[in-house]
């Protein structure tokens, strides 16, 4: 059983979930607002079997307000991102959304050689069913994938009153992040790069598919970090520190209340200061935002320094390389 068109794009409730090409509709399904704090993406995976609403046709969708208070966090990976849509989610405030996979979709029908006023178009619908607030006066806060990060310019032109934020791992806690995460993370490592090169993320760098199947893991992993910085960089030049601003993963771990307190001031958000400093002290900061557990910055520290000692010749070398790649590249 479908709820009808109106009560769909009335209820954001009603997840935005896929765009489906074929029959240029949105897809919905129901994730009440509880639910989103307790998975860390809105994927199959972690969502389950979900109570169908049915698909609404695009120019319907289109016909939502498209100045409602929305905010994008942009992010490297392996950076804290979840953590930090957990931490402006608050009700009265904003609405967190992570990783919505209608986003996704927007890349996938790019890669496939969609026409770019096709994309931009499932791209406005996307972005106007995400903005739908929770309750009055609320921003929401959408934490794109990092697959996504090739459309930011395009959310944000298109959304000409959202503010993007970019959180970044710095390189080295990246490469420590994908050396301590295993065998599955370097694959995912060389998937990302090989989406870039689709996307033509690469092409000033200066390396041929030949030459990246050569490189090491971690090598691949930095190119695609770099790449992504070098992105970013260039867009918050363009845009300005009004519309897009970046955040250093570290020091956010390091001085949370004040990483909170910038980010809310970016994006709009009226925190008090007690506010802060409550939010910095709950489950957001030291709950580890995948799995639930108690996970306090002192463990994460722990567990990076114990990687970064299985693994630092490697990560030396890499870096060393990557500083090297950078400066041929014009990338601070």
């Amino acid at each position: 059983m479908t709820a009808s068109s109106p009560a769909l794009l009335a209820d954001p409730e009603w997840l935005a979930h896929r765009f489906v090409e074929s029959a240029d509709a949105a897809r919905f399904i129901r994730v009440p607002r509880g639910d989103h704090g307790a998975v860390p993406f809105l994927t199959e995976l972690y969502l389950g079997e979900r109570e169908p609403g049915g698909e609404v046709p695009l120019r319907e969708c289109l016909a939502l307000p498209g100045d409602a208070r929305l905010g994008l966090l942009f992010h490297s990976a392996f950076c804290g991102s979840t953590m930090l849509v957990r931490a402006l989610d608050r009700a009265g405030t904003a609405m967190g959304l992570s990783e919505p996979v209608i986003l996704n979709d927007l890349v996938g029908m790019r890669r496939r050689g969609a026409d770019p006023r096709a994309v931009a178009r499932a791209a406005d619908a996307a972005t106007r069913l995400l903005a739908r607030p929770f309750g009055a006066g609320e921003a929401v806060i959408v934490k794109p994938s990092n697959v996504v990060n090739p459309l930011a310019e395009l959310l944000l032109a298109l959304r000409g009153q959202a503010r993007g934020l970019f959180l970044y791992a710095p390189l080295e806690t990246f490469l420590i992040s994908i050396a301590r995460k295993g065998l599955g993370c370097r694959l995912w490592a060389r998937e990302l790069l090989e989406g870039q090169l689709r996307d033509g993320f690469l092409a000033e760098l200066g390396f041929t598919p030949e030459d990246l199947f050569r490189q090491t893991d971690l090598q691949v992993a930095a190119v695609g970090w770099l790449a992504q910085h070098r992105h970013f960089a260039r867009l918050a030049a363009k845009l300005g520190p009004e519309r897009l601003r970046s955040l250093d993963a570290d020091r956010m771990t390091a001085r949370p209340a004040e990483a909170i307190a910038g980010a809310a001031a970016h994006y709009g958000l009226s925190l008090s200061t007690a506010e802060v400093a409550e939010i910095a002290a709950g489950p957001a900061f030291t709950r580890h935002s995948k799995s639930g557990d108690a996970f306090t910055p002192e463990d994460r520290r722990a567990e990076y320094a114990a990687a970064r000692s299985a693994h630092g010749d490697e990560i030396d070398k890499v870096l060393e390389w990557a500083g090297v790649v950078a400066s041929g590249a014009g990338i601070a």
